[in-house]
């Protein structure tokens, strides 16, 4: 599984918006220049995080964008499944069972299952506020 600069990108912008909320919106302006991205490219992926509800915007001189929710109600997996789709390492996963013909006899199907799992276990209980509080150990310790 790879996971596209689409799903990398939109968790980048998710976490700046929750370390730079000062309560104000944020312009894209700023995201784009503290994360290195361009902003018809970063304005792509936060439309699609605005049309999901994952932040708000308003527009005009003020206007921007924020959160929607606080950042331990965002996991990682919500933000990347909204841009890929799927996180599954294999086809066959997505569609259960029946997505394959070769399902009831395939010899790798419960490796690629403890993967998905394995997956899940990770992007399902790592949140935004996680990742803030990383950074923030992270920046003692230096």
């Amino acid at each position: 599984m790879k996971i596209s600069t689409k799903g990398r990108y939109a968790v980048r912008i998710m976490l700046d918006l929750a370390e730079n909320d000062t309560g104000d919106y944020i312009k894209v302006k700023s995201i784009a220049k503290r994360q290195d991205l361009s902003e018809k490219y970063l304005e792509q992926i936060i439309s699609m995080l605005n049309k999901a509800g994952f932040v708000k915007s308003v527009r005009g001189a003020r206007g921007g964008y924020r959160l929607s929710k606080a950042p331990e109600d965002f996991t990682i997996g919500m933000i990347l499944r909204l841009m890929e789709g799927s996180v599954s390492p294999a086809p066959c996963l997505d569609g259960g069972m029946s997505a394959c013909s070769r399902c009831s006899s395939c010899g790798v199907i419960s490796v690629w299952e403890e993967l998905q799992q394995a997956i899940n276990g990770v992007v399902d209980n790592i949140t935004l506020q996680d990742l803030l509080d990383r950074k923030k150990i992270e920046s003692v310790n230096i």
